[in-house]
């Protein structure tokens, strides 16, 4: 029964991981849209940052005794035409906030993007708050979106003088739709003439079968392989929009992924992930644990009512079959210990050479490895120089 539920945790880890490479064949590369595994070159989210007041907050907010709290406040009342700057504030329902944003590659002017709202002070919470306008800036400086609305949490936190409950982060919080862009990126993308394609994962093979995909999937273009993680693509015949319509083409052509052979093992979950390029040389395989258990009985005398107390310094008294008995009126406590070590009998199992990710989740399988005994088995085998892979571990 113990080995039937080890091999049951070690298929839910590691067999639903890898079954569908697995059953794809190591031989057979892997097909992707070029769009999912690579990008434009320039065509890429700018952030955006801003720091704001969230106000309306139901005595959550920050403790305005820190400064930015308090003069932030006093800025804002000063620029209402009212002048608190040597009046002593007393506020708990404000918040100073950190707001952020990408701003997409072609934002135009009115076009609404999401924020994120994070608490830079002590406030316990933002919810039912509302973000007063709040300017976001570029890294040149420039203001590109304005921000405000009702920031939406996903927990609460609630609580009196004796206990509290929180859920989530109540900290932080986001406005859908919570910002209008004010200022569009200068771009000429439809008179240019070159392009570059980044793979996401640089690899020397897939750029090489980018080019080639590219060279006879879409007409007068000349592609060229820049390095692992580049192909530069030329215009051969330019035309007005002609730009636009070569990237639909590239990105939704399907190109053969060269994946590295990898394992990677978490350690803190005891997960294992392994691609299907992964071989393993012959080698022998015999894993075992030896479990060891202690266990601990306290057992207690207990003197009967009224009994007389004995004189000061009168040693318990050893009955028959080794019970501890106390004198008099005396309670004695002794605990038993009982200490056993049990080793399970591991078998040699032999791996032959050039197995598939498939083959290897057999073999493991039957000598019942969990996850975690896994880690150290892979480690071992690759110490010794037979497994054809890299090794991760985080």
């Amino acid at each position: 029964m113990k080995t039937q539920a080890m091999r049951r945790m070690f298929t839910l880890t590691i067999l639903a991981v890898a079954a569908v490479a697995a059953g794809m064949g190591a031989a057979e590369a892997q097909a992707a849209r070029i769009k999912d595994i690579a990008s434009i070159s320039g065509v890429r989210d700018n952030y955006l940052l801003g720091y704001g007041m969230v106000v309306g907050l139901a005595g959550t907010g920050d403790d305005v005794k820190n400064g930015f709290t308090k003069e932030s406040l006093a800025n804002l009342l000063s620029r209402q035409g009212l002048s608190m700057r040597d009046k002593d504030i007393k506020a708990d329902n404000v918040a100073a906030v950190m707001v952020t944003a990408n701003l997409p590659p072609f934002a135009k002017i009115g076009a609404k993007i999401d924020i994120t709202v994070s608490s830079v002070g002590n406030a316990k919470s933002l919810q039912g708050g509302t973000l007063l306008m709040t300017p976001l800036r570029g890294a040149d400086g420039q203001v590109y979106a304005v921000a405000q609305g009702a920031v939406v949490l996903g927990g609460f936190s609630a609580g009196g003088q004796s206990g509290s409950v929180t859920k989530n982060h109540p900290s932080v919080g986001r406005i859908p739709n919570g910002a209008a862009v004010e200022r569009e990126l200068q771009q000429d993308f439809a008179q240019k003439r070159a392009l570059t394609v980044n793979l996401y994962r640089d690899d020397f093979t897939t750029a090489r079968k980018l080019e080639a995909v590219i060279n006879a999937g879409v007409k007068d273009v000349q592609a060229q392989q820049v390095d692992s993680c580049s192909v530069n693509v030329r215009i051969i015949a330019p035309q007005p929009g002609r730009v636009m319509e070569i990237v639909s083409l590239i990105e939704n052509l399907d190109l053969p992924v060269d994946a590295p052979a990898v394992v990677v093992m978490n350690e803190k979950t005891g997960t294992v992930v392994m691609g299907e390029s992964v071989r393993i040389s012959t080698v022998a395989v015999a894993h075992g644990s030896l479990t060891i258990q202690i266990k601990e009985t306290a057992n207690v005398s207990q003197p009967l009512p009224f009994a007389p107390q004995p004189p000061q310094g009168t040693p318990p008294v050893k009955a028959k079959g080794g019970t501890i008995v106390a004198p008099g009126g005396q309670t004695v406590v002794t605990t038993d210990t009982n200490v056993g070590a049990q080793e399970e009998k591991s078998q040699l199992v032999i791996v032959p050479h050039g197995v598939t990710i498939q083959d290897l989740v057999k073999a493991l399988n039957a000598i019942g490895v969990t996850p975690r005994d896994l880690i150290t088995i892979m480690q071992t085998i690759k110490e010794a120089g037979a497994l054809q892979a890299s090794l991760k571990i985080i």
